[in-house]
């Protein structure tokens, strides 16, 4: 009535009843007070009710805190998130950057819904494995925020990965010993040590770039697996552990991998000291090295540095690319999955090929798993235990001389 007067709006009844919207008022477990409006009395009501009751059971969920966005929520659960190997925390961190934060960072938290993370599971994220780490970082921050008490639902649970495409048998056939010669007949001379050892130790890239003087004992013919040099963001740092602990190991050496050893170190003579990993990389020490190792060269500031020599897989790619292209073996096959190519046969592929040997030599394949540093599985549960000296002796027999040999305890 104060506000449209009857001498200029006529007459208006006043009337007794509330028209217009309705505001449940309530204070939160913070104290703070909320009040959200609703067109009726009864669903201001009913959910006043409702936040009544969760306040006292203790199950609140404040709407405000779920309405901010994936990337803001990013920035408070990542710090937090438990850091494990350098590469697995890169491998998060990449999967956010490519995959998480383009398609999610400006969406509400309380907006995403669980058909539209299996949409984008499904047809936007190419390969079941990238889609498994993926989905495994999304559902981790999604379960944070679930038990921050910022969701009510996890719309990342029960997400379906597209089904498995294995590759062709024949592409996954490693090299037989006399293409692995032609390889190497093929590569630059420098090379051929550190082919020779890969393929007579079964080892990954990763732990014979990372071999050490300290490590190797010619006399007993064997070499301790004890770190693995690995790319932080392009980077070449040391690791103190492999993949698992089944990667700290003894391996045999053949007399061929011995001989590969004693050429490298006769052309540079390794320090025989054991630095300290957090020491930094000291590649003085290390057996396999780029053949420039020492080199001066002008950095980015104009100084002239000496090159660690540290191997990459990019830059032995430049050699071992032409190598097999050269030798009439590469050829170029596309995973089903992502679409990716690569070329077979690839460095890695050596490691196969030891492994073929030694099952054809007829060691047991518990051993065979020793030997290579992997972790026991599959429906038996093997327990776990570092190599024997009697293991060590009867792999390298198998090795030299391919004879059958029988289970040892």
């Amino acid at each position: 009535m104060t506000e449209y007067p009857p001498e200029k709006h006529g007459e208006r009844k006043p009337r007794r009843d509330c028209i217009g919207s309705w505001q449940a008022r309530y204070r939160d477990p913070d104290g703070r007070q909320r009040g959200p409006v609703f067109p009726t009395q009864k669903e201001a009501s009913a959910h006043l009710d409702k936040v009544r009751t969760q306040v006292r059971e203790g199950t609140y969920q404040d709407p405000k805190r779920g309405a901010i966005t994936v990337e803001e929520w990013w920035e408070i659960w990542w710090p937090t998130a438990k850091k494990k190997a350098v590469t697995t925390t890169n491998r998060k961190l990449s999967s956010w950057t490519v995959h998480v934060q383009p398609k999610w960072g400006r969406r509400k938290l309380n907006s995403i819904t669980w058909i539209q993370v299996q949409d984008w599971i499904t047809n936007e994220v190419n390969g079941r494995e990238t889609q498994r780490k993926v989905l495994e970082l999304f559902r981790h921050m999604m379960t944070a925020a679930l038990r921050d008490r910022r969701i009510s639902v996890n719309p990342t649970l029960d997400i379906e990965l597209t089904e498995a495409v294995g590759k062709h048998p024949d592409d996954m056939i490693p090299p037989t010993h006399e293409q692995c010669e032609l390889i190497r007949r093929n590569l630059t001379e420098y090379y051929r040590p550190l082919i020779v050892f890969a393929e007579e130790t079964g080892m990954r890239w990763g732990e014979y770039t990372a071999l050490r003087r300290s490590h190797v004992d010619l006399e007993g013919a064997t070499v301790k697996v004890k770190e693995v040099l690995i790319d932080d963001r392009g980077k070449i740092r040391r690791k103190a552990a492999p993949k698992t602990k089944a990667g700290f190991r003894t391996v045999p050496l053949t007399p061929a991998a011995i001989e590969a050893v004693k050429v490298m170190l006769e052309k540079w003579n390794p320090a025989a000291t054991e630095s300290s990993i957090d020491d930094g990389m000291h590649p003085e020490e290390l057996i396999f090295r780029g053949p420039l190792s020492g080199t001066k060269r002008k950095n980015k500031a104009g100084e002239k540095v000496a090159l660690d020599g540290v191997l990459t897989r990019p830059n032995f790619r430049r050699h071992w690319i032409p190598a097999i292209k050269d030798a009439g073996l590469a050829r170029l096959i596309k995973d089903p999955e992502t679409g990716r190519t690569e070329y077979w046969p690839r460095v890695h592929d050596l490691r196969h090929v030891f492994a073929t040997r030694l099952k054809d030599a007829g060691v047991p394949e518990k051993d065979v798993q020793v030997i290579m540093g992997h972790e026991r599985g599959g429906k038996v549960t093997w327990l776990y235990q570092h190599a024997g000296p009697e293991l060590v002796e009867e792999v390298r027999a198998a090795l030299v001389r391919g004879r059958v040999l029988h289970a040892v305890s």
